[in-house]
C-alpha cells in the first residue's frame, strides 16, 4: 500500500477486505434490498479493482457447476468479481444458440465401435454447420440483454471468446464473433495462437474491419517472440498472455511484462511450478509463479490490461469454484495492498 494513503482510504480497504462475506449477507437482506438509498445498494455490487488493477476471471473458472448466464454471474458476484472474459457457450447458450444433440452413450472414445465414431462425427458436422448458420444470421439484441444484465449487478464482460475463431470456422463466423463481442462491451475476442500464419492474418484482418482486437492465449508454446508475427500482420493482433504457462514453459515472465504490456490486452494468471519443479498447477502461493510480483508491477506501472483469475488447480474436498475464486481474489488483494 502507498504511504500516502490516508487513514479513511486503509480503514474502507480493510472493511472491503476483511468483510466481504459478511457484507454479502447484509446486502443481500430484505430490509434493505429495497428503497436503500443508492450508495448503500452500489456496496452490493462486487469491485475487484485493486489499487488501479482490474481483477477479474474467466468463467472457466467455473466448470464445475452449471454455466448458464445467470448462474455464472452469481458466481462472480458471490466470488467478489467485477469483470470477466465470457467463454462462448455460456453467451450463445443465453442468445439462443443450437445445442449438440446427444449421441452414443460411451465416455471414452476407445469405448466407442467405428459406427459409433462415424455417428457421433457426423452430427458434429452437422452441427457446426447449423452453429454457423445461426452465427451469420442471429440478431445481436440477446448479448446486448446479456451486457445490461451483468452490467447492472456490477459486472463488465471485458473479453468473448467464442468457439468461432478457428480455421475451420467461415469468415462470417469471425465477423459474428466480432460483432457479438462489441454487444457484450468486450474490448477484444480471445483465441488460442494459431499454428498457421494465415489464421492469424485472416483474424488480423476481419477483426481491424470490425475495429475489434485479438488476444491470442498461449500454453507451453509461449516465448518472449511468440506473438511477433500475428502482431506484425495486424495492429487488430495482441497478447492474450498466460503468466503462468509461461513460467510453466520456463521463462521469466517480468522482461516479457516490461516490454510487451502495451500489446497485451488481458493476462491469465494461476500458479503453476516451473519446468525443473514439475509444472503442475497449484493453490496460489505455493506454486513457483510470481503473482505478487507481476501485480505490483502492474499496479506501480499503471498498466492497464485486467489480471484475469483462472481456476486450474484442484478444488479442495469441502470446497467449491467460488469459494476457490474468492481466495484467488484475497491472495490479489493483500498482493495489490501490500
Amino acid at each position: 500500500m502507498k504511504n500516502d494513503l490516508d487513514k479513511k482510504d486503509v480503514s474502507r480497504r480493510y472493511f472491503l477486505g476483511s468483510t466481504a462475506t459478511a457484507l454479502a449477507g447484509i446486502i443481500a437482506a430484505p430490509s434493505i434490498s429495497f428503497g436503500a438509498p443508492a450508495f448503500i445498494k452500489n456496496l452490493g455490487k462486487p469491485n475487484s479493482k485493486i489499487g488501479g488493477v482490474q481483477i477479474g476471471a474467466i468463467t472457466y473458472s467455473f466448470r464445475s457447476m452449471e454455466s448458464d448466464a445467470e448462474s455464472i454471474l452469481k458466481y462472480c458476484v458471490d466470488s467478489g468479481i467485477s469483470a470477466i472474459e465470457l467463454m462462448g457457450y455460456t453467451g450463445e447458450d443465453f442468445a439462443g444458440a443450437p445445442t449438440m444433440p446427444s449421441v452414443g452413450n460411451a465416455q471414452r472414445s476407445q469405448d466407442l465401435s467405428e459406427a459409433q465414431k462415424k455417428e457421433i462425427a457426423e452430427a458434429r458436422a452437422a452441427f457446426n454447420k447449423e452453429m454457423a448458420t445461426w452465427r451469420s444470421s442471429v440478431s445481436m439484441d440477446k448479448f446486448v440483454q446479456l451486457r445490461k444484465m451483468y452490467n447492472s449487478a456490477g459486472v463488465s464482460i471485458y473479453a468473448w471468446k467464442p468457439n468461432a475463431l478457428g480455421t475451420n470456422n467461415s469468415d462470417a463466423e469471425i465477423d459474428y464473433a466480432c460483432r457479438s463481442a462489441k454487444a457484450l462491451g468486450a474490448s477484444h475476442i480471445t483465441v488460442e495462437l494459431p499454428n498457421e500464419s494465415a489464421q492469424s492474418q485472416r483474424l488480423g484482418v476481419i477483426a481491424a474491419k470490425n475495429k475489434m482486437k485479438v488476444g491470442y492465449h498461449g500454453h507451453l508454446q509461449q516465448t518472449f517472440t511468440a506473438w511477433d508475427e500475428a502482431m506484425n500482420q495486424s495492429k487488430a493482433n495482441a497478447l492474450n498472455f498466460d503468466l503462468g504457462h509461461y513460467v510453466a514453459a520456463g521463462f521469466d515472465p517480468i522482461p516479457l511484462l516490461k516490454d510487451k504490456h502495451k500489446d497485451i490486452l488481458s493476462m491469465h494468471v494461476k500458479d503453476r511450478q516451473n519446468k525443473e519443479n514439475g509444472q503442475a498447477n497449484l493453490p496460489w502461493g505455493q506454486g513457483d509463479t510470481p503473482i505478487v510480483e507481476v501485480l505490483k508491477l502492474m499496479r506501480d506501472q499503471k498498466y492497464k490490461f485486467p489480471a484475469t483469475i483462472e481456476l486450474e488447480y484442484q478444488v479442495p474436498d469441502g470446497s467449491d469454484a467460488v469459494k476457490e475464486v474468492a481466495k484467488c481474489l484475497e491472495f490479489c488483494r493483500k498482493a495489490l495492498e501490500s
